[in-house]
């Protein structure tokens, strides 16, 4: 059982409720959307197949708790699921980041899934599949991430018909693109229950750093 891996890597986690702590991160090869602001591109077909215990002695090298399966898309290789089960029975909380467009209920509920909700600038709104909300737990969380006033009201307005406080919710604005102010004005005014998640590793290192 193999998947195609784009990279591993030991950083700073740098977005969700789970914001700052160290975690090691599987970037998985591999999307079938393309979203307008995407800053992963390069993992859409670069990488290489390790076989699971491959990728897991990687991360037990790594010494690290914590750990994110992301992308790309990782639930477009079968074999991901064996990999998050692998992970969780070896002791790690391990977190699933999945853009929302495909069946989340294949992942082990143990696992921490972190869905995002598209808004109308990522051109891929219409890819959601808003059957998964109903399908996350108490400990997962949405991630929407904003571009426009548009894309604010969107989320806002989808939050409205939402069960309160069911799972934890981010707003995070693109990053250089969408100023933080703005969103923090906006989310206050509407006294939304949600977080401003700031990609916290593009404030440390860039957003063109790689690997952090």
């Amino acid at each position: 059982m193999a998947l195609e891996v784009n990279e591993i890597f030991h950083s700073i986690q740098g977005e969700s409720s789970w914001s700052g702590r160290p975690c090691v991160f599987i970037r998985l090869t591999g999307c079938n959307l393309r979203c307008a602001y995407c800053d992963t591109s390069y993992a859409y077909e670069q990488g290489r197949f390790m076989e699971i215990p491959e990728i897991m002695e990687r991360v037990r090298r790594l010494r690290c708790d914590l750990v994110e399966v992301t992308g790309g898309e990782p639930l477009i290789q079968a074999d991901t699921p064996l990999l998050i089960g692998g992970l969780l029975d070896a002791g790690h909380t391990v977190l699933l980041e999945t853009n929302g467009s495909i069946d989340i209920g294949v992942v082990d509920p143990r696992c921490i899934r972190i869905m995002d909700i598209k808004c109308p600038s990522s051109g891929m709104a219409g890819q959601n599949d808003l059957r998964n909300l109903q399908k996350l737990g108490v400990q997962d969380e949405l991630k929407f991430v904003i571009g426009s006033r548009e894309d604010y009201e969107f989320a806002r307005d989808l939050l409205s018909t939402l069960p309160a406080a069911r799972y934890k919710i981010n707003f995070s604005p693109v990053f250089g693109s969408l100023a933080l102010r703005s969103l923090a004005e906006w989310i206050l005014e509407d006294r939304l229950p949600v977080r401003l998640n700031l990609q916290l590793h593009k404030i440390i290192w860039g957003p063109e750093t790689r690997g952090v």
